[in-house]
């Protein structure tokens, strides 16, 4: 089975598809949290070797027919933010908008989750860069994760957001969020919370 990593394609074997992924795709968590940016049809067949059961979408355009019927086709719920993608510093990064992903995001049951906006780099940056945040990252290793994959397009606007957003409130919300580590020495970690601190999302099926 063939598999691109960073632009370069092994050869596939036999019939078996070029496994390709989305563009800047990376995990987050291994095995159950993963980002990259707006996954195109060339891209199905790696998505559906993640056993994904949703997609945290965070731009405000409608999610393409094609990706709808991949999504219904295998039964992965799509949760949809419309965060404008501007570069503007007058225009504010929706702070609520944030928390409300950030909730889908933890919440075990959607797992594995991939979260992407149009290129993986501002947008789903800034989410994810939050979710360090609740997991107790310190602020230099957040913004280093963030300037790696955003690269020369770093944004002033997304590392002073990030330096300012308060996860307090979020932890005071999800006030039963449990960190579970699986196995003794592991790095893994799920996030959880109680099932009477689950508000209803917006779900596209």
């Amino acid at each position: 089975m063939g598999l691109m990593v960073g632009g370069e394609e092994e050869a596939a074997v036999g019939d078996d598809p070029v496994l390709a992924p989305p563009p800047n795709f990376s995990t987050v968590e291994d095995r159950c949290v993963y980002r990259s940016g707006f996954p195109r049809p060339s891209n199905f067949p790696f998505l559906r070797a993640l056993n994904l059961r949703s997609i945290i979408y965070l731009c405000p355009e409608p999610y393409p027919e094609e990706n709808l019927e991949f999504l219904k086709a295998h039964r992965i719920k799509l949760f949809q933010f419309g965060i404008d993608g501007t570069k503007k510093p007058s225009v504010p990064i929706p702070r609520v908008t944030i928390a409300e992903a950030l909730k889908i995001l933890i919440d075990v049951r959607n797992h594995p989750v991939l979260i992407h906006c149009k290129r993986g780099k501002h947008r789903t940056g800034c989410v994810v860069g939050c979710l360090r945040k609740l997991q107790n990252w310190c602020l230099s290793s957040i913004l280093e994760e963030y300037q790696r994959i955003a690269g020369t397009k770093s944004r002033a606007t997304d590392m002073r957001f990030l330096g300012t957003y308060d996860v307090s409130c979020l932890r005071h919300c999800l006030h039963s969020i449990i960190y579970q580590y699986q196995g003794y020495g592991s790095k893994k970690r799920r996030l959880l919370y109680r099932e009477e601190s689950v508000q209803k999302p917006r779900i596209k099926s």
